[in-house]
């Protein structure tokens, strides 16, 4: 039962981060590395991280006065290794300079199997 209060307490603060709050981000991600295995350590980083977004509740980012300008970058590339080759996706979007949303991903590409057409 602990785990799973454990992944939800860390699946709001993702939300949270993810739409108002991108500087505990890091935070989060290394939180949420130990969602298997919880401890009290863990708990107690995920309290005071709650704590601290409910003392800055009222705080917000202001990304500049006048017109916004939204800029978007993103890159796919593949890694060759003789022992697998991985493809690499990333983006990030900037709101007046400030990056607002970025993700990067690492996985093995999938390989689609032939069809064969019904002509």
């Amino acid at each position: 039962m602990s785990d799973i209060l454990y992944a939800s307490a860390v699946g709001s603060i993702q939300y949270v981060v993810q739409y108002t709050r991108p500087g505990v981000a890091y935070t989060l991600s290394m939180t949420s590395r130990y969602q298997v295995c919880v401890g009290k350590v863990h708990w107690s980083v995920v309290k005071t991280i709650l704590k601290y977004l409910k003392r800055t509740k009222d705080m917000f980012l202001i990304y500049g006065v006048g017109e916004l300008i939204l800029e978007g970058y993103s890159d796919a590339t593949f890694q060759s290794d003789d022992d697998d080759a991985k493809m690499q996706l990333g983006f990030v979007f900037k709101l007046n300079g400030g990056v607002v949303l970025g993700k990067v991903s690492s996985r093995l590409p999938q390989r689609i199997p032939p069809r064969k057409l019904n002509t």
